[in-house]
């Protein structure tokens, strides 16, 4: 299958996808292909002209995806080294989420984040791993302002405590929530923002007994929320 981008209600790819269809995949006209819209909506398509700025189609099919009964929300401190925050979306993308939040605390090295690129990486994770969803990015907000947006009912934070602890996300989460997961910098949270974490109703969870990077504890968050969906 050949899925494509489009997130405008109109009958040509992007030109970025255009190019790829004609001069990467070497489509031509009457060819078969699949065009997402992003927002659930999955259409079967005909190429009627193969150009490589704008690859026209004609749509014959539309099915419409529905949303999972469940929706993850990773809210994850911007690591020093953008790379690492790149490869956590590409994965967190193929394995499924709703959701990708930012934001600034008091130990993060990164001050700035452009999500012009991120929003690339999640499409083309999208596409890639057939998907009919693009998450949803936030720009990056204070810790403060940050916890001010959140609605999800089940909202955990992940810290690996020298004191007693916490109970693992495997077993603090049910099965078909709205989840929140608060994933610290490299320097960790600060005692002030735990407490503040807390104070809105955030439970302190461990991800498993090893500290891990900031992307890899994002990701392992991601797939134990997805893992414990799963009928055996």
């Amino acid at each position: 299958m050949h899925l494509f981008y489009q997130p405008e209600p109109v009958q040509h790819l992007t030109e970025e996808d255009s190019r790829h269809a004609v001069r990467t995949l070497r489509l031509k006209t009457g060819d078969s292909i699949t065009v997402t819209d992003g927002h659930g909506n999955r259409h079967s398509a005909v190429i009627t002209q193969a150009d490589a700025r704008r690859c026209q189609f004609r749509i014959r099919d539309t099915q419409t995806t529905v949303p999972r009964p469940f929706s993850i929300r990773i809210c994850v401190a911007p690591t020093k080294n953008l790379d690492r925050i790149e490869w956590f979306i590409e994965k967190a993308v193929e394995l499924g989420i709703e959701r990708i939040s930012f934001f600034y605390g008091q130990h993060s090295e990164r001050r700035a984040l452009k999500l012009e690129r991120l929003e690339k990486i999640a499409v083309a994770a999208m596409k890639q791993s057939l998907q009919s969803f693009v998450p949803i990015l936030d720009e990056a907000l204070s810790f403060t302002d940050f916890l001010k947006t959140v609605s999800e009912d089940q909202r955990f934070i992940a810290h690996l405590s020298d004191q007693k602890p916490p109970v693992s996300l495997l077993k603090a989460a049910a099965t078909g929530g709205r989840y929140a997961v608060l994933i610290g910098p490299e320097g960790d949270f600060s005692d002030a923002e735990i407490h503040q974490a807390v104070s809105v109703g955030f439970q302190l969870v461990t991800l498993g007994p090893n500290r891990l990077r900031t992307e890899t504890a994002a990701l392992t968050a991601c797939q134990i929320l997805n893992v414990i969906q799963w009928e055996y």
